[in-house]
């Protein structure tokens, strides 16, 4: 098997979900990374008690979950306590990612798509990646995308927009991009296209994780995962 990874990433309000949704659509192996970090806050998980210990118990749901919208809040305006957070779910999260490529690997997938929201913000995981895909769309659409979509006013949308690097910047990262600027069909088009590239490619396998399993075992390679992911 020539299993590699692929980093997917966006902006807020540029169209993520949709191109995901095709990608499932055409039986593809995605790890949300977003539904990962839910899952690694649940009650009663290491992650969960942490935040906790840092944030207090206001942050909690009725039914002891948390709140996710009250914990935005607070690490939006807090660079600080933001990076607080990171550094109690991001080892959660990669232990648990690292976990869902093994089994794809296993299953013989021919490629994994890896859909971080901040691939490109933090910068430390696009060095496993063969391909890196950025979900594109114009500024202008992506603003009114997002008022319309969370019902925000201007300088609400423009102040998140602004909260994530331009997506004109991460246009210069990436190794390829979807243009979301326009319909649902042209966007749908070019992932079929991008798909199609993938499956035919003739990339070498991703080797570091293989080997690196085998010699050094599960906790090694999660080290390696976390010490690039921080730096």
């Amino acid at each position: 098997s020539t299993m590699f990874l692929v980093g997917l990433s966006g902006g807020i309000a540029s169209g993520k979900s949709t191109v995901v949704a095709v990608l499932r659509e055409l039986g593809c192996a995605v790890i949300d990374a977003d539904v990962i970090a839910r899952q690694v806050v649940q009650p009663h998980s290491k992650a969960h008690q942490q935040i906790l210990q840092h944030f207090g118990t206001e942050i909690l749901l009725e039914n002891g979950e948390i709140n996710r919208e009250a914990l935005g809040n607070i690490i939006f305006s807090q660079p600080e306590k933001r990076r607080l957070l990171n550094s109690i779910t991001h080892p959660e999260i990669l232990k648990e990612m690292l976990k869902q490529v093994l089994k794809y690997f296993v299953l013989g997938y021919r490629y994994v798509v890896l859909d971080i929201p901040l691939l490109f913000e933090t910068r430390g995981l696009t060095r496993f990646m063969k391909y890196t895909v950025l979900v594109y769309c114009d500024p202008p659409t992506q603003l009114v995308r997002l008022m319309k979509r969370s019902s925000l006013s201007v300088a609400e949308a423009e102040a998140r927009i602004s909260s994530q690097l331009p997506l004109d910047e991460k246009r210069r990262w990436a190794t390829h991009v979807i243009d979301n600027s326009g319909d649902q069909e042209s966007t749908r088009r070019q992932v079929l296209r991008l798909h199609a590239h993938l499956e035919d490619s003739l990339d070498f396998l991703w080797a570091r994780l293989a080997v690196g399993t085998a010699v050094a075992g599960l906790g090694g390679m999660v080290f390696l995962l976390i010490r690039h992911f921080i730096s």
